[in-house]
Parts: C-alpha cells; structure tokens; sequence
C-alpha cells in the first residue's frame, strides 16, 4: 500500500478529517461534523473549543472506521496535517486543560470600539499605522484584538495571566496542543501563515514582536512558539492514530494555496467559504499593498526554506450569505437550493445585495458598514434574490481582483477556485462572466486539505509526499469561460459599487438592543 498522509481541516461552519494517497493526492477517505456557532448578541460570533476538539475526535474515528470498511491499515497513515479557520482566538488554562472563554471567531465584531480606540491613538489615526510590520489594517478581524478584549473583559483570563497559567492561540495551537498531550506535555506551537494573522507578528523578522506587543499590551510569554509550515512539532498521543506525527500546519487560506500547488510568483485561488479569500503568490517578495489588500505570509515549507508571502484579499461574507438566506430567512431549504432558485431567474433583475453582516473587509476596511438590498420593485421575488445573493460574491471577488491587479501591474490571465461553494456550476459561471477571464476549478474539490496533508507529508523525517516541480501529481479541473459581454459585465459591476456606497456608515458606535428590539 502507498503512504496515506491525513489532513484535519477545521473551519468556522465544520470539522473534517480527509485522508489522501501520498503519490497520486486521490482522496481515499473523509468525515465531516458541523459545528455550532453561538451568537450571544448582535454582531458577537463564538464556538466552543470543547466542541472542536471533540469533532476532530470523531472525524478521526469514523474515518478510520470507513478505512477498515476499505480493508485499509490505519498504520498506512504516515502523517497528519491541520489547516484551521485563521485569526480565531482561543485562551485556555495550561494546568486544567480547559478553556477560559469561548473561542472568538474571526468574524466577531465585539471588538469594534477596541479598534476604534487603537486607531484614535495612532499617529494621524491610522488604521494602517502598524502595516509595515504586520502588513495588516488594524481591523476586528485579526487575534489581538480579540485577545485584547479578552484581557479587558474576562476575569477568569485575566487572573489567569496574572498566575501564569494562561496560554494563547489560534484554532491550530489549540489542536496541536490537545491532540499532542494537552495539559501532560502538549506542543504550544503554530506556524508563520497563522501567526501573520496576529497583528502581534512582523513579517520581516519572522517572529513575535515586542514593540507590536507593547502596543497591544499583550504579555509575551503567552504566545506559541512560532514554527515553519512543514516540520513534525509532536506526535498523536492518544486514539486510533497514536504515535502518528503532526508535521503539517496551514492557515485555511495558505493551505488551499498549497494545496493548487501554486507554487509560482503570480498564481492566484479564491477559496468560497463562509468568507471569500484571494491569495495571490508574490514569492520571497513582501509586496504592500495602495488598494487595502493584506500582505500576509503564505508558507514557509520547512525549517531551512524561504518564507514565501501572499497578496490576500478577504471577504467576510460569501458562503454565509447562503446560510442566512437557510437559516435566518428560510428562503432556502438546504444550501443547495440556492442555485435551483437563482437558475429560475437567471437574472437579479437590477436587485443589488451587499452582505455587510460584519461590515465591509477589503478592500474597503469599515467596520460601520452593513447589509442592504436595494433595487427592489414589486416584481423581485425570492429568485431574484437568491441571484442577487451569488452575485453578491462575485462582484466581492471582483473589487478584490481589481486591486490585486493595480498592486501588482500584471492581470491576472485566470484564477483558480476552490471551496464549499464551486460546487455551484451557476456561481462559477457567474464567477468568470463578472472577472472577464477564466476560472479553473479542480474536479478534487478539497483543496484546503490536500495542501495541508502535502505540507505534513514533504515534513523532514516523514518524506513521503515530494514538492518537488517536476514531481507533483496533476490535478484535473473543469474550466469555466467567460460569457458575458464585457460591457454588460462592466454597468452590473458598476451598479454593485453605487450600492456598496449606500451600504457605508450605517453603524458608528456600539449599540446594545433589548428583547424588544429598543435601542438600550
């Protein structure tokens, strides 16, 4: 039997646990679990880390279960992987083992009047006043600040710090940790790609800073140890894989950059998730960005290897737009629906919906704004809606890819998608009509995981999985060509930007509700 190298890939809305063949990357095996998302209040998003922890469990066992089904060793896994929802700030008791607080998920908007303030004390009131080191905005979106609040707000966390037996991390920390020993010698580690995502990290030194530090009034000696992306940080210390090494670590968004094995200055993926995240490979070079894109650390593939950085533009709301049209409006049924319904239409009929739940990511950064749809007449029906909703994340991805382009000064020839939602043939279409150019999906849709299980398995002492150009397997796609006229595409993509204009400045200050929806 050839290598199996595994992935675990915990993301905001599910848990999964994939095993891939080390020579040709065909998935053998999978497990899903969905996890649930606590909303305490208006713009608060948590999730509870037992919970995760708990889901990567039973991935792991079912898949090991279906293994057997296959007539499959379990001991043909030579490695495991993880790939992790990025930013979502966990703080935990190293001596208990449990956690302080529920984890904050990147999405979460508490944290508003904390930027408001950090940016207040910026010289000029710069939101950007800390990019140079950390190539981020200050932004709810990154740990600190969460982290800061969690300092400022939780009494269990701050005594814990004060006793010393507080420890941060990221969902990637807190899963090595537990999955390497928890509070009997578990690893407190992450990886580059991660800790790029900190606020706390500059990406010229590679490693924590403590001036970045200082502004933040985060204690140091909280922090995992920074590692590179592909190397063995510990072993399985329990369960069905025990003795398995962790050598493989990606933040989401790196991972599926991986995972394309785009590996080459200038290859761009947009990954369609609960948010929307284009990364375009800028290679040993940190390229800043004047259109409000994040320069961010794609990978670093090994202690010795170069660090290589990434041009990312991030959209808060895509996939989740759909589970809220599900959940919230009971428009649809199932996710699926959605492309049944828009299909029926095949037009927005001049409906525009900006999906601001938790304000506007790049490449505008505004925390104020929220969702609107307008457009509306007596003639929109929940069709239109629906493909004003896939719309929505194309025209995202647009403004995103039009900034990249600026930034870089060469257009992007094609882009490569991935994620929960190219499995909509409708979106894809959309997708290149709305871009003007070509998107390449690959038939293997698990792009996140396989960069991940590559990372674990190209790791010093494991060496099963090869990076090597000339040994990379082919991944088959389905390319999807533009249809549209381009001047069509050009007056929607206008109407979209007059409509996010619209959507500005609707929220300034915290503002709590009652159950009777009164403001308090």
């Amino acid at each position: 039997m050839e290598p199996l190298v595994a992935a675990i890939d915990q993301g905001t809305s599910s848990t999964r646990f994939l095993v891939f063949n080390a020579k040709t990357a065909e998935l053998i095996s999978h497990h899903q679990v969905e996890i649930s998302q606590i909303f305490p209040k208006e713009g608060w998003v948590e999730e509870d880390p037992r919970e995760i922890i708990q889901s990567i469990y039973e991935c792991i066992n079912r898949t090991c279960e279906k293994l057997g089904q296959l007539n499959i060793e379990v001991s043909n896994i030579k490695a495991v992987g993880v790939t992790n929802q990025r930013e979502t700030t966990l703080v935990w008791d190293k001596e208990t083992g449990q956690p302080l607080y529920n984890a904050i998920v990147w999405l979460d908007l508490r944290t508003q009047s904390t930027v408001e303030r950090l940016i207040n004390k910026a010289p000029g009131k710069d939101k950007n006043h800390l990019k140079y080191k950390t190539g981020l905005p200050i932004s709810t979106y990154f740990s600190a600040v969460k982290l800061r609040w969690l300092l400022d707000n939780v009494d269990e966390i701050h005594e814990a710090v004060v006793k010393d037996r507080a420890i941060f991390g990221t969902v990637d920390s807190w899963i090595i940790w537990c999955l390497t020993g928890g509070k009997n010698g578990g690893v407190h580690c992450t990886d580059v790609s991660n800790a790029s995502r900190t606020m706390l990290f500059n990406i010229h030194t590679m490693d924590w800073d403590p001036e970045l530090c200082r502004y933040f009034d985060i204690p140091m000696d909280i922090l995992p140890e920074v590692r590179s992306s592909s190397e063995i940080y510990g072993w399985m210390k329990s369960g069905l894989l025990e003795g398995v090494p962790i050598s493989g670590c990606l933040g989401d968004q790196s991972a599926a950059l991986v995972g394309h094995m785009f590996f080459e200055e200038g290859e761009a993926k947009n990954t369609y998730g609960t948010g929307c995240f284009l990364l375009r490979n800028t290679g040993t070079k940190r390229v800043m960005s004047d259109h409000g894109l994040l320069t961010t650390v794609a990978y670093k593939l090994g202690k010795d290897k170069p660090a290589c950085y990434a041009l990312e533009g991030s959209v808060a709301i895509a996939g989740a737009v759909v589970r809220w049209l599900k959940d919230n409006m009971g428009i649809i049924q199932t996710s699926s629906d959605i492309e049944k319904l828009a299909a029926a239409a095949g037009t927005s009929y001049g409906c525009y919906f900006v999906p601001a739940f938790s304000g506007l990511y790049a490449p505008y950064w505004e925390p104020s704004a929220r969702g609107i749809i307008c457009g509306l007449t007596q003639f929109t029906n929940k069709n239109h809606l629906a493909f004003a909703a896939l719309e929505a994340v194309c025209f995202q991805t647009r403004e995103i890819l039009d900034a990249m382009n600026q930034d870089s000064g060469v257009p992007l020839k094609q882009l490569g998608v991935d994620g929960g939602m190219t499995a909509n043939r409708l979106l894809m279409q959309l997708q290149a009509d709305i871009l003007c150019i070509p998107v390449v999906r690959p038939t293997m849709s698990e792009t996140t995981a396989l960069g991940a299980a590559m990372a674990a398995g190209a790791a010093e002492g494991v060496n099963v999985w090869n990076l090597s150009p000339g040994q990379l397997p082919h991944l088959t796609s389905e390319r999807y060509e533009p249809e549209l006229n381009p001047e069509e595409s050009e007056y929607r993509f206008a109407r979209w930007k007059k409509a996010v204009q619209k959507a500005m400045n609707w929220e300034t200050i915290d503002v709590c509700y009652n159950s009777n929806g009164q403001q308090q």
